[in-house]
């Protein structure tokens, strides 16, 4: 039951009758787990607790960066440095000390995912990348779990709910992930500081309804937001019954992701204490020209026809402006076979 408090904290939700108390204790009863606390998962957090689910679990390996400031509104300048997930679980507990929050300071990977995701009711996907996305999605099929599925790029935002009561999964809508080189990020393209609390606060929508079984789900729809126009449609997409299939998860979704290490400056300095090591900037050439510590440049945008200049045997340092063309690059590398890369954290504006 609600003490007192909590239905006076309630209230507004308690008043609605397809709400109402019934509703509330089956929020409060339901756990939910969070795949990343950068752009869509503060909003998504700040809402699901605020809203009173009673369990939610953060997943996110990163810490926090100045870049992040612009759109991750559960951060401060004060929070720079710190790890995402103690950050986020301290300001959840504040915004309501009713919610009982479990913070995974780690990437989610084929090792992990089952684990993680075990003991939840329902999925959030707040990831950045496809290899993250078709890995939740896979274990999500595994477990018989819905997923709620968000993402961003510029002013364009889309929203979906998969593996919902046995519907589509991600794998229906995107059967394939592009190649790593042609994969667009916020710190090459660029995102506006509200897509993020758009989508992030659908997401949270979402979620609510399932808990509660109210509404229509977005299960099978496609929802895209244009915020500059403000024009938003929404797609219809049938189960592809091949992807119901799943029996482990996907290898390919583990090798696309970030196996290898995000190194500081300091770790930096001493692999380059070895000659065989090799060093990369992949920004473009004219921020190499205007800036470098040193290494081959060779831009994100051409690496994938230029990356047999690199040795795959030996230790590879990648590193950019602020760190995340980087982590694509390392992901990249990875991918074609590199036995040992390590991304320069928060890039070279970072030093």
């Amino acid at each position: 039951m609600l003490t007192e408090k909590e239905q006076l904290r309630y209230q507004r939700q308690l008043i609605l009758p397809e709400i109402g108390m019934e509703g509330q204790l089956k929020l409060q009863a339901a756990k939910v787990l969070v795949i990343g606390a950068g752009g869509l998962g503060c909003p998504v957090l700040q809402y699901l607790a605020a809203a009173g689910v009673g369990s939610i679990g953060i997943v996110d390996g990163d810490t926090v960066e100045e870049t992040n400031l612009q759109r991750q509104i559960l951060y401060t300048s004060a929070h720079v440095g710190k790890h995402k997930v103690q950050v986020a679980k301290e300001r959840i507990e504040q915004i309501n000390p009713f919610v009982k929050v479990t913070s995974y300071s780690t990437y989610i990977n084929e090792e992990n995912a089952l684990e993680l995701m075990q003991s939840y009711d329902v999925v959030v996907d707040g990831s950045d990348n496809f290899a993250t996305r078709y890995l939740v999605n896979d274990a999500c099929v595994l477990l018989n779990k819905p997923l709620v599925f968000g993402s961003i790029f510029k002013f364009e935002g889309q929203v979906s709910v998969f593996n919902y009561h046995d519907g589509p999964t991600y794998r229906c809508v995107f059967p394939e992930s592009p190649d790593a080189n042609e994969v667009p990020n916020c710190a090459t393209i660029g995102v506006v500081a509200s897509l993020p609390g758009i989508i992030g606060t659908i997401q949270a929508n979402e979620v609510i309804k399932i808990i509660t079984q109210q509404g229509e789900v977005l299960s099978g729809k496609l929802m895209v937001i244009d915020v500059l126009s403000m024009q938003v449609q929404t797609f219809q997409f049938n189960t592809n019954p091949a992807n119901k299939k799943i029996t482990q998860l996907n290898i390919q979704a583990s090798i696309c992701s970030s196996k290898g290490d995000v190194i500081n400056y300091e770790k930096m300095k001493q692999l380059l204490q070895s000659p065989s090591t090799q060093l990369v900037d992949v920004r473009e050439a004219d921020e190499h020209q205007l800036r470098n510590i040193g290494g081959l440049n060779i831009p994100l945008s051409t690496l994938k026809d230029n990356y047999k200049q690199l040795d795959p045997n030996t230790i590879t340092i990648v590193y950019c402006a602020v760190g995340m063309r980087s982590k694509t690059a390392m992901e990249f590398l990875l991918e074609k076979g590199f036995r040992e890369v390590y991304s320069l954290q928060r890039g070279i504006m970072g030093i």
